[in-house]
């Protein structure tokens, strides 16, 4: 079997047509036999990591059995994580735009990076995180020498292979590898992975009744393929194990939700042991959207930063947060109880809501990784998601860094059924 020889610049990849990485220098050569070793390894996440349909029909098996297998390990971390962070206040930092990160989200995008590079290395990354305001605040805050550590062990304990050579240095590497300055691509259509390490950070700080979501997509030539959200915290109706207190099983909590083009959404409770699990089909329960066709009768979410007000639907109906208060048909329901846009995707998705809508505002970018795996997920559970003209979501506007999406007026999301109806309503109120 032939090697195949790359050469790996420090921080930066570019990426031309069919998303082949071009290397503008050569710091060190390592040798891959991706065949040899990538598939080897992919086909061990596969077999562990059944999915509810059958591989010959789905033309990226692979990628979706390695996701699941990391989405599910990167939502353990969190839990972890979240069990001892109010013990230390060094473990939260606030970004330039006073938006909380975590111990947590550095680690799952550290973990997700590192397998996806071993299983995918030919697959480039575009995720929320960088490791700038680690390395500048360790540079002159001890205290951050404290974050860096609890970070490198929350991944140590989750990576394959577990971790035995990784050096802190790996983990801020592989961190940077799905950052802002790590990757370029051309106007060629490309392939791609796009993750949210958690989607809900605010939530994840608030406290067990705010959802948080891992949501990780593979984008080919513009279309995502392939989508796994992981939510550690959701509710499961029709699971509740109260003498349970693992990790993942907590009140019948914690949800997976896998989608591939063409083969449906589906979801399965979290593993209480990761890795440790019956792989039998009947684990999985196909997803769909509700079928509610009155727009009055819908249940509506929006985003935690905006009001009723700001939707152009406020001028034909009022809203209330009360689902016990009759409702005639000039109100609707608004449901207030998510943090994140992942989360509304995930619940429209499994049916519990109806439409999910966002307004584009001047003052704030609407990034490709809090739409990305959802719309798949939503598409494949029978609904749909467009701009508010009606146009599908532009994943390539951005056409250098594909971090940035550009929808006119805003993002909805809907059970399907809806959907035409509300975009001419909202076309007849928006200016």
């Amino acid at each position: 079997m032939p090697l195949l020889h790359l050469s790996l610049p420090s921080h930066r990849l570019l990426v031309g047509g069919r998303g082949r990485l071009f290397f503008p220098s050569s710091p060190r050569r390592i040798c891959l036999s991706v065949r040899a070793a990538g598939d080897a390894a992919v086909s061990v996440a596969a077999g562990a990591y059944g999915l509810p349909f059958r591989p010959e029909g789905a033309a990226h098996h692979r990628e979706l059995s390695a996701a699941v297998a990391v989405v599910e390990r990167a939502c353990c971390l969190c839990v972890d994580v979240k069990r001892s962070l109010f013990s230390r206040r060094s473990s939260i930092l606030e970004k330039n735009d006073q938006s909380p990160v975590t111990v947590a989200d550095f680690g799952v995008q550290a973990l997700i990076s590192l397998e996806l590079q071993r299983l995918f290395p030919s697959i480039p990354l575009v995720a929320e995180e960088d490791s700038a305001s680690l390395r500048s605040s360790k540079a002159d805050d001890n205290s951050s020498d404290i974050l860096v550590e609890s970070i490198f062990s929350a991944v140590v304990d989750k990576v394959s292979n577990n971790g035995s050579h990784l050096t802190q240095d790996d983990v801020l590497r592989a961190i940077d590898r799905g950052g802002k300055d790590a990757v370029s691509f051309d106007s060629n259509p490309a392939t791609y992975w796009v993750l949210d390490p958690i989607d809900g950070t605010k939530g994840f700080l608030r406290g067990n009744d705010a959802l948080y979501v891992v949501g990780l997509a593979l984008v080919v030539n513009g279309k995502v393929t392939v989508g796994v959200m992981g939510c550690p915290n959701w509710t499961n109706d029709d699971i509740v194990n109260k003498k349970d207190d693992s990790v993942a099983a907590c009140n019948g909590r914690g949800i997976l939700m896998v989608s591939h083009i063409g083969c449906g959404t589906w979801s399965r409770r979290l593993s209480a042991d990761i890795g440790q699990f019956n792989t039998a089909q009947d684990i999985w329960k196909r997803c769909f959207v509700d079928t509610c066709s009155i727009a009055h009768m819908a249940h509506y979410c929006i985003p935690d930063s905006q009001t009723w007000d700001m939707i152009p639907l406020s001028a034909t109906y009022d809203s209330t947060t009360d689902a016990t208060d009759p409702r005639n048909e000039n109100e609707i329901l608004l449901l207030s109880v998510f943090c994140g846009s992942l989360c509304k995707y995930l619940t429209i998705a499994s049916g519990r809501a109806s439409v999910f809508v966002l307004q584009a505002l001047p003052t704030t970018q609407i990034k490709s990784w809090d739409h990305a795996v959802g719309v798949i997920c939503v598409q494949e559970a029978g609904g749909q998601t467009s701009d508010w003209s009606g146009e599908p979501l532009d994943l390539a506007a951005d056409l250098t860094s594909r971090r940035i999406i550009y929808p006119r007026g805003g993002v909805l999301v809907t059970n399907g059924a809806l959907h035409d109806k509300l975009v001419e309503m909202i076309s007849a109120s928006y200016k």
